[in-house]
């Protein structure tokens, strides 16, 4: 999958110069043109013509792409960006991630799915029994039904494959204010679950709902719909506070041992040029012969409007492995970056990021250099491309 950044741009250009086409506007003269005399009162106004269907029956069409280059200056043996994902490759251009959304809802049922390639793809499903023995499941992120049942004011069930409700961001990087993940979202928390999961507005400002899942990161194979999941977010005018609590065995193979995730992210929203988050991860998992894992971490960043087309955001976090049960070794990570995004238009995003992550450990790898190194800088150049929606 490894192509020119040039080709991501050049192939996706015809779909913006397609999407980006300016509107006439009225001229001057027109805008000071008198308006037309009123119809005569006695006639019958014409009848209205009737609305033209939707353009795709009700479906709505979005699709994404996204590219990057990476320096790593640990110069690593295997070009690998340790503790990253879905950019974790360095020295070569990449895909991250090439993807076509469909969405269909109605009143009472619908459907979404999420379809792809690239590393992010292989990332998320590395572990999932299903997509290894069934290919095609490679490919897919997410693929749920939707039921929207009447007078349950505005209750959502949906069913199927769908990603976590935990973290502060999200796979696609172009919803994210940085472009590579936290160090909570790669090693703390789960990309995807299959089962069910409701949403209930309780009042206003304040929903809530109940997930029964399979174990993190499998359609099927391990503890199916053994797992619950609960979610609450406030929604208020200048702040959002989301909570997430998953518990439940997974660990192949027994049902022995729950795994307990708390995740909390407070969103500050006080202007539109300025946003703040702080996210919060802790989990406690107990082993199925004896003993616990655990692990915990702290994020903070920011989003800071610039101009209408550029904007920086810093993010700093710290991550806990306690017993190396997440990362592989018991250690305290930090990590720190810098992002700035040049929003070209709806369609074209760019982003230029410098990140350091450092370790109490010797866990980076410095390639021809003899042992291994304690902290870790990268420099990454990104392109995104996103056509959509259509309607």
């Amino acid at each position: 999958m490894r192509l020119p950044l040039c080709i991501l741009a050049l192939t996706l250009s015809a779909w913006a110069a397609d999407i980006d086409t300016p509107q006439p506007v009225d001229t001057p003269d027109q805008a000071q043109a008198p308006a037309p005399a009123p119809a005569d009162a006695a006639k019958p106004a014409d009848a209205a013509p009737p609305a033209p269907p939707p353009k795709y029956d009700g479906f709505i069409f979005s699709a994404l792409a996204d590219g990057y280059f990476t320096t790593n200056f640990n110069h690593p043996a295997l070009d690998a960006n340790q503790l990253y994902n879905f950019n974790d490759n360095s020295a070569i251009p990449e895909m991250s991630l090439v993807k076509v959304t469909v969405d269909k809802s109605d009143k009472v049922f619908g459907f979404h799915v999420d379809a792809g390639f690239g590393e992010t793809m292989r990332e998320i499903h590395s572990g999932d029994i299903a997509a290894i023995d069934h290919k095609a499941l490679r490919y897919i992120e997410q693929m749920y039904l939707i039921a929207k049942p009447s007078h349950t004011h505005g209750t959502e069930i949906d069913f199927g494959q769908f990603v976590t409700s935990a973290g502060a961001e999200v796979i696609e990087a172009n919803s994210n204010w940085n472009y590579s993940r936290s160090l909570l979202f790669a090693w703390a928390i789960p990309y995807y679950h299959f089962g069910f999961r409701t949403s209930t507005p309780i009042t206003k400002v304040w929903t809530a709902g109940v997930q029964v899942v399979n174990a993190w990161n499998t359609v099927w194979g391990n503890n199916d719909l053994k797992n619950i999941g609960i979610t609450s977010a406030i929604t208020m005018p200048k702040y959002t506070w989301s909570v997430n609590y998953y518990e439940g065995p997974n660990h192949p193979g027994t049902t022995a041992g729950k795994r307990n995730l708390l995740d909390s992210t407070l969103l500050l929203t006080p202007n539109s040029r300025v946003n703040f988050y702080i996210n919060g991860d802790y989990l406690h998992d107990n082993r199925a012969g004896g003993g616990y894992d655990e692990w915990f971490g702290l994020a903070g960043a920011a989003h800071v409007q610039l101009t209408g087309k550029f904007a920086i955001s810093p993010r700093v976090e710290f991550f806990d492995d306690k017993t190396g049960a997440s990362t592989g070794t018991a250690q305290l990570i930090k990590e720190a970056t810098i992002t700035g995004e040049y929003k070209y238009n709806d369609h074209f995003i760019g982003r230029l990021e410098y990140r350091h992550d450092s370790s109490n450990e010797p866990f980076f790898d410095r390639g021809a250099q003899t042992g291994m190194a304690t902290n870790q800088s990268t420099f990454t150049i990104a392109l995104m491309a996103i056509l959509g929606p259509l309607k």
